[in-house]
């Protein structure tokens, strides 16, 4: 086995992963409740993958009530060293069309509803997410794409909506004005918990309409969609086959795993033992902070 163990989040379309070589399936308990769906463990290749459906099987879960605590949580706890996330999006720009692949290197988080952090009162954490993907995962992917014959543009700003409806015509408007190329509701709060658990993090975006900024055109149309979003999970797990046989045999240290040792933290004797043994995934490798 290599040094890597992937932790790919399935998103709208992309419930399973054939191919495969499964090991085990894992129903995980977490102090922040459980996960979206059983994590299937598995190998491509020599790579060990972690592979959880964001939505649950069949798309239970609608993107305000996913668990997204319990989902980076649970990766953590089987030894995810590094997160690949797949998302259907919209396109707010019209270079990037239905079809296209997007490597996502910034977020607008216009979520309202969801619990953003796994620290709080009593253990309080500010840890440092001005670029929030991780540049080496994200090349590696966008090569992959490109192998498996997808259209992939790197570089761009997701922007996270609370949902489950979509944009309004004046949003959709708004949103492209804030300098947002794509939109989709579930990457937040889910890249800030990558980071708060020290687990560099990916995200591809799979064009699938859009949007409705368009005045020419109807908005969005359900159909169009999952025509798109079938067509576009086979590559997405062509992608994810590449990706797991090109990876590096070692994998070399990233600063996002130690990235709590920058962090300010509430000084120790004034931490609640209750909410630090609730973290107790998160920082167990952590050797030091700046106390406040």
């Amino acid at each position: 086995m290599s040094g890597w163990t992937i932790g790919i989040i399935g998103g709208s379309g992309l419930y399973t992963l054939p191919g495969l070589e499964e090991i085990a399936r894992h129903d995980v308990t977490t102090p922040w409740g459980a996960p979206s769906d059983t994590i299937v463990e598995g190998r491509i290749g020599t790579t060990r993958l972690l592979f959880l459906p964001r939505h649950g099987a069949g798309h239970r879960i609608p993107p305000s009530e996913i668990n997204a605590r319990a989902n980076i949580d649970a990766l953590k706890r089987l030894g995810a060293t590094d997160l690949l996330a797949i998302s259907s999006v919209g396109s707010l720009r019209e270079e990037l069309p239905p079809g296209r692949f997007v490597v996502v290197d910034q977020f607008i988080d216009r979520t309202v509803a969801r619990p953003a952090s796994f620290f709080g009162t009593g253990l309080v954490a500010h840890v440092s997410l001005a670029d929030p993907t991780c540049p080496r995962l994200s090349a590696f992917a966008a090569a992959a794409i490109e192998q498996a014959g997808g259209d992939v543009a790197q570089g761009a700003t997701y922007l996270a909506m609370e949902g489950p409806q979509f944009s309004t015509r004046a949003e959709s408007l708004t949103y492209r004005t804030l300098g947002a190329d794509i939109i989709g509701m579930t990457a937040m709060p889910e890249a800030r918990l990558a980071r708060e658990a020290e687990l560099p993090y990916a995200l591809i975006g799979m064009v699938t309409d859009y949007d409705c900024w368009r005045e020419d055109e109807a908005g969005v149309v359900a159909t169009d969609i999952v025509a798109q979003m079938h067509a576009n999970a086979a590559t997405a797990r062509q992608l994810i086959q590449i990706l797991a046989t090109a990876l590096p045999e070692d994998r070399t240290p990233s600063p996002i795993d130690t990235v709590l040792d920058q962090a300010i933290l509430t000084a120790p004797a004034a931490r609640d033992p209750a909410l630090l043994a609730k973290l107790d995934a998160i920082l167990a490798r952590v050797t030091s902070s700046r106390d406040i």
